[in-house]
């Protein structure tokens, strides 16, 4: 049976994706994987390549609950691929609900560090690796030929992979009526047109208010996130108020409008925003956080962004509570996520703090100066595990330079890796320099200053010095031996 020939309705074949969007968190891990990534560079490509059209639930285009086209596609799509990656479980509930529909055409991956609940044992699971906001472009490209070559074989066997069906082989599979059929159909045209409409919103770095005709989900994201790359961040918070918005309409579950990730990108923007002050944003950007429960949340992006709030309602003199606060989120992200930015972050708060009443004696701020420097040691280890990793992965590109098909991923990859070796090598100097190791302060200074970078990030990094230089030239005689000023 070829690929035009296994529609169950009228118009082309159709392959629905399960899976998370954005970035979430692996709660297993403590590691935030980009979903986006993995959907884009490994799933859509491969699923359209063999002539279906693919769509994911927020690409659908609907006016009333998400729910009725969701639960039509999980019975009439061609081809299901669940990716239960950070063991979402809105993911975890629609392939239940495909198994029970469906005998066959129902394909499971996911990122190969998630623990399988016992009931997977039974299902075929094809893993693949996420490196977290990025996948290396090898596997790009191992993984695109899998998939393919399971596609292939789940049209051409039609066998049975729903455990459903496998044990209770008496069961007949559900079937739409007449009219019902003829809807999905109209369903199926219109995700197409979504499909469109998402490429040109990828292509044009532009981001227009959408229209009432235009309130694909994933639409509103894509924008979202250009406005954020474009420091428009009041643009940003609009679109992303949008896209929650979105999960409040009508007859809508609301699942979407407490989606953390939409929530954690409307408070990022919020903030940044400053509008219509610095104050009043911090405070309305806090309100909106409090639906994730910071002080409670075991998710390291949730606490990230109370800390990175609570530190500016310190700087903007609001009061010494919030450097507390923001210690102890800083540090619950940390110990989550075995971090160096979260790390490094913590250490120079503990600093802060020793310039503060909440450091009350002297034996208080030795605690607090030896508790950084503690952290700096575990930041320089981090470090260097992330730039062994990128330079790994420098050479292996370097070796494949002609491997086909790999460009634009390998584009991406180099745009990541750089910025990140930047930021790296800043970090590393940053903890010898807390750490008065001046000459290795020095090299590492030197070599992230000799990455190609914009002046900001450098600007960014002397400001840091500048500050943490301050803290311990007043209080660095307190360690043994004495930090060195120069």
């Amino acid at each position: 049976m070829n690929n035009t020939q296994v529609s169950t309705s009228s118009g082309p074949a159709r392959c629905f994706v399960v899976m998370g969007f954005g970035v979430k968190t692996d709660y297993a891990t403590g590691r935030k994987l980009d979903l986006d990534k993995s959907y884009r560079l490994l799933i859509k490509p491969v699923v359209e390549a063999k002539g279906f059209v693919c769509v994911r639930a927020d690409e659908i285009r609907h006016s009333g609950a998400i729910d009725v086209p969701m639960y039509q596609e999980l019975l009439t799509a061609d081809i299901v691929i669940a990716d239960l990656s950070t063991a979402n479980p809105n993911a975890l509930y629609e392939l239940g609900i495909r198994h029970a529909l469906r005998p066959q055409t129902t394909i499971v991956i996911s990122e190969n560090k998630l623990p399988y609940p016992f009931d997977l044992n039974h299902v075929a699971i094809t893993g693949y690796t996420h490196l977290g906001d990025a996948i290396d472009y090898e596997e790009v490209i191992r993984f695109r030929n899998e998939l393919g070559a399971t596609l292939d074989s789940v049209l051409r066997d039609q066998k049975t992979d729903s455990p459903v069906y496998t044990f209770l082989q008496q069961l007949t599979p559900p079937a739409l009526g007449g009219q019902a059929a003829q809807a999905v159909a109209q369903a199926g045209q219109a995700l197409e047109r979504a499909g469109e409409a998402i490429a040109q919103a990828v292509a044009d770095s532009r981001a227009p208010e959408p229209g009432p005709e235009d309130k694909t989900l994933a639409t509103i994201i894509e924008q979202g996130e250009q406005a954020i790359k474009g420091d428009r961040f009041s643009e940003a918070k609009t679109l992303f108020a949008l896209a929650l918005q979105l999960g409040k309409s009508k007859q809508e579950s609301g699942s979407i409008a407490h989606d953390p990730y939409l929530i954690q990108r409307l408070v990022l923007a919020t903030y940044k925003a400053k509008q219509p002050d610095e104050v009043s944003a911090l405070n309305e950007a806090l309100r909106v956080l409090a639906q994730l429960d910071p002080k409670d949340s075991n998710d390291p992006e949730t606490v990230g962004l109370a800390g990175a709030i609570e530190k500016r309602h310190f700087d903007k003199d609001q009061g010494v509570e919030h450097l507390n606060r923001a210690i102890s989120y800083y540090g619950r992200g940390y110990y989550l996520r075995n971090d160096w930015y979260n790390g490094i972050n913590l250490a120079y708060l503990l600093n802060v703090r020793t310039d503060t009443v909440l450091d009350a004696t002297q034996e208080d701020r030795i605690a607090d100066l030896v508790w950084a420097n503690r952290i700096r040691r575990e930041v320089l280890a981090l470090c260097e595990q992330d730039l062994h990793a990128i330079h790994e992965r420098a050479q292996r590109m370097a070796i494949n330079a002609d491997e086909s098909g790999s460009n634009a991923v390998k584009e991406d990859q180099k745009a990541r890796d750089k910025d990140q070796e930047f930021w790296c090598l800043a970090t590393k100097a940053e903890a010898h320099f807390g750490l008065g190791e001046m000459a290795a302060y020095q090299q590492a200074r030197s070599a992230a200053q000799a990455l190609e970078h914009a002046n900001w990030m450098m600007d960014t990094f002397n400001e840091q010095i500048g500050r943490l230089r301050s803290l311990l030239e007043t209080h660095g005689h307190l360690l043994t031996p004495t930090w060195p000023a120069f």
